[in-house]
C-alpha cells in the first residue's frame, strides 16, 4: 500500500475511475447484447442506433479504442444488415469518431 499523501489520493481516483469505466463497459456490452438479441429488423435498428451511441461516447471518453468502436459498430452493422434481406434496405451508420 502506498504511503505518500499523493500516492493515497492517486489510488483513491483510480479506485474511482475503475468503477465508472466498469459500469460504462457493462452498458456497451448491454446495449450490444440488445441488437443481437433484437426479434425484428425495425428492433435492431433502433437498438443498434443507441449501440453506436454508446461506443462512440466510450471511444471519445477513451474508455475503449477508437478501433475497437469501430469494429463493434461494423460487426454490429453487418449483423443488422443480414436480418430480412429479402428485399429489405441496408442500414448505413456513419463513423462518428
Amino acid at each position: 500500500m502506498a504511503h505518500h499523501a499523493s500516492a493515497l489520493k492517486r489510488h483513491r481516483q483510480s479506485l474511482r475511475r475503475r468503477e465508472r469505466n466498469r459500469a460504462a463497459r457493462s452498458r456497451m456490452k448491454t446495449a450490444i447484447k440488445n441488437v443481437q438479441k433484437a426479434a425484428t429488423k425495425e428492433e435492431a435498428i433502433s437498438a443498434l442506433t443507441k449501440a453506436v451511441s454508446v461506443l462512440d461516447r466510450l471511444a471519445a471518453k477513451g474508455i475503449i479504442h477508437r478501433n475497437t468502436a469501430a469494429n463493434k459498430k461494423s460487426k454490429l452493422t453487418r449483423l443488422v444488415n443480414k436480418l430480412g434481406t429479402q428485399g429489405k434496405e441496408t442500414v448505413v451508420t456513419q463513423n462518428r469518431v
